[in-house]
């Protein structure tokens, strides 16, 4: 199981197991928020928060809502409201202990234009930008 909370810790996530890969996307949001997504179905993906502790992000095509603590503002998961996938919901995995997610290979998603993976980075470490010193 892996667990983590938001800034204040009013609200947490915890994943049952580890992830195969975590997703890195260039949309219009996730360029803004810089989270690593850890996709799956709701019980294995968990959120655990008193109710309306989250605020929801709903635009474009209405098919995603992106919770964020509603008091410290940190975007902790999104959930689909789409008919076809009521269940599916992924987990902001940036708000992990580093040493929990350092193994963990990032796929790069081109959520921008093309909407396909276009990168597989071989862990997190490797997708920070270099030191300017």
């Amino acid at each position: 199981m892996m667990n983590a909370s938001c800034h204040c810790g009013a609200v947490r996530i915890k994943y049952d197991g580890v992830p195969a890969r975590l997703v890195s996307c260039n949309c219009s949001i996730c360029r803004r928020l810089r989270p690593l997504w850890a996709h799956g179905p709701q019980g294995k993906l968990q959120v655990i928060s008193p109710a309306n502790a989250t605020t929801a992000y709903i635009w474009g095509d209405k098919s995603l809502a992106f919770h964020s603590c509603k008091i410290c503002g940190v975007t902790t998961h999104w959930m689909s409201l789409g008919a076809e996938t009521p269940q599916n919901m992924a987990l902001n995995f940036a708000l992990m202990d580093d040493a929990q997610i350092r193994d963990i290979p990032i796929r790069h998603f081109d959520g921008n234009d093309t909407f396909t993976f276009f990168r597989l980075t071989a862990n997190w470490v490797t997708c920070l930008p270099a030191s300017p010193i």
